[in-house]
């Protein structure tokens, strides 16, 4: 409903524009336009699988735009070239090192660890779902797997104690929504594949909008500690020995982190290549851990093969509409237009990140960015803005999308995973707060656009 009312603001002020004069609005423009809004209302209305509605609409598009021969010889072209891409293997790649790391047991060693360090802390486990889900994103690259991951190991901890169920699910999924934004989160790859914009320069934009959202959501936490975590008088007191003991089980994960991101950062391989180690690595460790069987790897493999192929399916489809959309001259007419507009870029890109938010309250954070960027991104870089800082704000953008009531992934996967039948209500008022300081992290973005281009621009 959001949605539906934002892109009837957006369309009224695009005609009273074109009413008073103040831009050009070719008529043919407007019809493809409406007839493609049409036509995606109608098959997402519908309930159609996205990635079979993405690409059927593209064959109807582009079928009815075409004198077919053209259209349909491309068609293959369009589909192989990012089936090919070396830079797409990743995906798969770090998808598996996940299900690896989730079967051999090392996320439960990282959160108990962590939980040492943090458990006096005002606040309590709740700093540590978000410290373990932030240092699990540093290897996992997705957000619903870093949710699920870290739930299943949290959930358990809370039982019995004084802690607000909705803040505690809220935690959670806010720890869940960091999996994309910390390298080497997935979303960076797909943006970058599209885009053709290095993912390696996405990754060090990360890292400081990274830091900045961690610190806001511990504010958060600190700020309904007394409510939320009241302290527990029971609880273990750890002394400083007992501390320094307990990073012993951080090493396999620290280890990762620094294949992972250490061979980025330090030029030695490609994201590709990088997901490829850290494969071989958790394989090893899982091994070392005793827990290494043909039956963890086909389960991984077979886990890794199910995402994929839905991965795959919703890429592909979007290509197809893509390409339609391109040889309609719907993305350069549109960043000719808004570049047109008489209002200032900041006001557009306020605009664009409204659309993604009301976008984001029915539609998967995955497919929202590949349907959308080959359209958004040439009207953005026609407004002057820079695309890997624009890289970021997209990806945090999915990542809300991923939290946002009534429609986020995260939140019905941690729902699922809850053992006291509470309602669905807990979770999408407990993540509230946090998805609040994430939009703020936005904002403080757009103001301070340093905060991510500073690494790259040292970095290059």
């Amino acid at each position: 409903m959001i949605a539906i009312v934002f892109l009837l603001v957006l369309a009224a002020t695009l005609v009273g524009l074109s009413l008073t004069g103040a831009v050009t609005v070719a008529s043919h423009l407007i019809g493809e336009i409406l007839l493609l809004v049409g036509l995606f209302a109608v098959f997402f209305g519908m309930g159609i699988y996205v990635g079979a509605a993405l690409g059927v609409l593209g064959l109807i598009v582009g079928y009815a735009f075409s004198d077919g021969r053209a259209f349909w010889n491309f068609l293959g072209q369009t589909i192989w070239n990012p089936s090919s891409s070396f830079v797409l293997i990743a995906v798969p790649l770090f998808l598996l090192m996940g299900e690896i790391l989730l079967r051999a047991g090392l996320s439960d060693r990282l959160y108990r660890t962590l939980n040492v360090w943090l458990s006096r802390v005002p606040g309590g486990l709740l700093h540590t779902n978000i410290a373990s889900s932030a240092v699990f994103s540093a290897i996992s690259g997705s957000s619903v797997a870093t949710a699920a991951t870290m739930g299943s190991v949290a959930l358990p901890f809370f039982k019995g104690r004084a802690y607000d169920p909705k803040m505690v699910l809220g935690s959670l999924a806010a720890g869940g929504a960091l999996g994309n934004l910390i390298p080497p989160g997935i979303t960076f790859i797909i943006y970058g594949l599209i885009t053709e914009t290095s993912v390696g320069a996405l990754y060090n934009a990360a890292v400081g909008p990274s830091i900045l959202v961690v610190v806001l959501f511990t504010l958060v936490i600190l700020l309904k500690a007394r409510t939320a975590a009241p302290r527990d008088p029971d609880a273990p007191r750890y002394s400083m020995r007992e501390k320094m003991m307990s990073l012993v089980d951080l090493a396999p994960t620290a280890l990762l982190i620094f294949i992972v991101l250490g061979t980025i950062y330090g030029g030695l391989a490609t994201p590709t290549e990088s997901a490829a180690l850290g494969v071989v690595a958790s394989i090893v460790l899982a091994g070392l851990g005793g827990k290494l069987s043909w039956k963890m790897l086909n389960d991984s493999a077979e886990a890794t093969a199910r995402n994929t192929a839905m991965i795959g399916l919703i890429l592909f489809g979007a290509y197809v509409l893509n390409f339609v959309f391109t040889n309609l001259g719907v993305p350069q007419a549109l960043a000719k237009l808004v570049s047109e507009m008489p209002l200032p870029p900041w006001a557009i890109m306020l605009m664009i990140i409204g659309f993604y938010l009301a976008l984001g309250t029915f539609m998967e954070g995955f497919s929202m960015i590949v349907t959308t960027i080959p359209v958004i991104f040439p009207v953005v870089v026609a407004l002057g803005y820079d695309p890997i800082w624009f890289g970021v704000i997209v990806t945090m953008l999915v990542e809300i999308a991923l939290i946002s009531p009534p429609d986020g992934t995260v939140l019905y996967v941690l729902q699922g995973m809850r053992k006291d039948g509470g309602p669905i209500s807990d979770v999408f008022s407990g993540v509230m707060p946090f998805m609040i300081v994430y939009i703020a992290a936005i904002g403080i973005l757009m103001y301070w656009p340093g905060i991510a281009l500073w690494l790259p621009s040292v970095l290059k």
